[in-house]
């Protein structure tokens, strides 16, 4: 077998940047996957609405700076394991980017207890807040692609 097993936070991430390859915002492509235990609840990937055209096809809709057409992977994977019936209390996520302020909000309320991000990006709120909602984050930048 060539070369040594890959970490667990680096085998989540690397799958969550996998995942990333789905999206279909040309912005910025972003991956997440929720994990308990080891194992793989739900991922998710930033898109459009589900049905409607991708920014990719007919461009993004622009306010503020943000193309408000996505659904955040964050969003996309919480909004997965729902609609499986797929319970993620207490579970972690894992994703390509740290979470903007709104998808913050989605995992403080699912009661996810870890989030691990593979770059910090934009806003900062969520690090203020983390310990107060009782959510552990890490940066996990450092994790390479292996």
């Amino acid at each position: 077998m060539a070369g040594e097993r890959v970490d667990w936070h680096t085998y989540f991430m690397n799958i969550a940047r996998q995942v990333a390859t789905r999206s279909t915002c040309p912005r910025k492509h972003v991956g997440a996957v929720i994990v308990r235990d080891r194992t793989i609840l739900s991922t998710g990937y930033n898109g459009s609405i589900r049905g409607l055209p991708h920014c990719s096809d007919v461009g993004c809709v622009m306010e503020d700076g943000h193309c408000v057409s996505t659904v955040h992977a964050e969003a996309n994977a919480i909004i997965q394991a729902a609609k499986n019936g797929v319970a993620i209390h207490g579970a972690e996520i894992y994703t390509t980017a740290s979470p903007c302020w709104p998808c913050f909000k989605l995992i403080a309320n699912s009661s996810l207890s870890r989030v691990y991000f593979g770059e910090f990006y934009r806003d900062e709120r969520s690090l203020k807040v983390a310990t107060e909602a009782g959510i552990e984050l890490f940066d996990l930048s450092a994790v390479s692609d292996s």
